[in-house]
């Protein structure tokens, strides 16, 4: 793909025929985004999905902004060739780092976990803790996003790189990973924080070893719940709401199909049929990213 290419050549609808039954596309860099699709499950039964997991790039909390810009851009640009009608980051780091760079280049909605997770929070407590990648705690994207909401909020953010990896690697029972979450968790608990929120869609995951480590009085904010009342809202103001019933779900990834099938059948309840899919190669000219850190 050359350099002119823009992607606002592409018209979302012209791909699947009839636009009530275009997907709403979600993706992650594996199975946390499987969070964001549960809700999506509960909230718009009708809605028919195509999600993709960048699972041979993964993860992604380590990575630079440029290449997560990148990643980005080349996903959408997909996303747009399949048809979809809306795009969810279900991401956190793609959120805090690539979301304002490319809404402007696609014409379709595209929203982010960020803004909705930090609204709910700052709904529930004053002394928020925000559990993230190291890419997302780096950007200061939560402390920003609750900070505008709320001034008077204290927020304390904590980079987690290893629990992606153990979710991906599916440990999430493993005596290492209690004793990793205790040494996050450490220093938000000596702030008294009330309010913890899961600052990458992975870590809903982990409920159940947070959940034995935090005092039972500290709310658990999952943006996943609220960025798909966000995308409720946004299809219903569009007049894109679908209410046939849905095409099945598509599991789409970059990298082994099995794998992703094994991992996600203890949160999906099935075992999806998983394609693997390469990306198109975007080539754009840089763009200043200061701005976004």
């Amino acid at each position: 793909m050359n350099s002119s290419f823009s992607p606002k050549s592409l018209n979302p609808s012209s791909f699947t025929g009839e636009p009530q039954r275009d997907r709403i596309g979600i993706f992650d860099s594996g199975v946390g985004g499987l969070t964001v699709l549960r809700e999506l499950y509960r909230q718009l039964p009708h809605e028919s999905i195509l999600y993709f997991g960048d699972t041979a790039r993964l993860p992604y909390g380590t990575r630079s902004q440029a290449e997560i810009v990148q990643f980005v851009r080349e996903i959408l640009t997909w996303m747009m060739e399949q048809g979809v009608k809306m795009v969810i980051m279900a991401c956190n780091t793609s959120s805090a780092l690539a979301l304002e760079a490319v809404r402007s280049e696609f014409p379709l909605p595209i929203l982010g976990v960020i803004l909705p997770g930090a609204r709910a929070a700052v709904q529930q407590g004053r002394r928020i803790g925000v559990i993230a990648t190291p890419a997302t705690a780096a950007s200061n994207a939560y402390r920003r996003a609750i900070l505008e909401m709320d001034a008077e909020a204290r927020v304390w953010q904590v980079g987690c790189p290893e629990f992606v990896p153990l979710i991906e690697q599916g440990r999430i029972d493993d005596p290492y990973t209690y004793e990793v979450a205790r040494e996050y968790l450490a220093p938000l608990m000596q702030q008294q924080i009330d309010t913890l929120i899961y600052g990458c869609t992975h870590y809903p995951h982990l409920a159940p070893v947070l959940r034995q480590i935090l005092p039972p009085s500290v709310q658990l904010v999952d943006p996943a719940v609220w960025v798909v009342i966000a995308a409720a809202q946004e299809l219903e103001v569009l007049g894109l709401r679908d209410n046939q019933p849905p095409l099945p779900t598509r599991f789409t990834v970059s990298g082994c199909p099995q794998q992703f099938a094994q991992l996600s059948v203890q949160w999906l309840g099935f075992t999806p049929a998983v394609e693997k899919v390469s990306l198109p190669a975007v080539f754009y000219q840089p763009v200043p990213l200061e701005s976004a850190e």
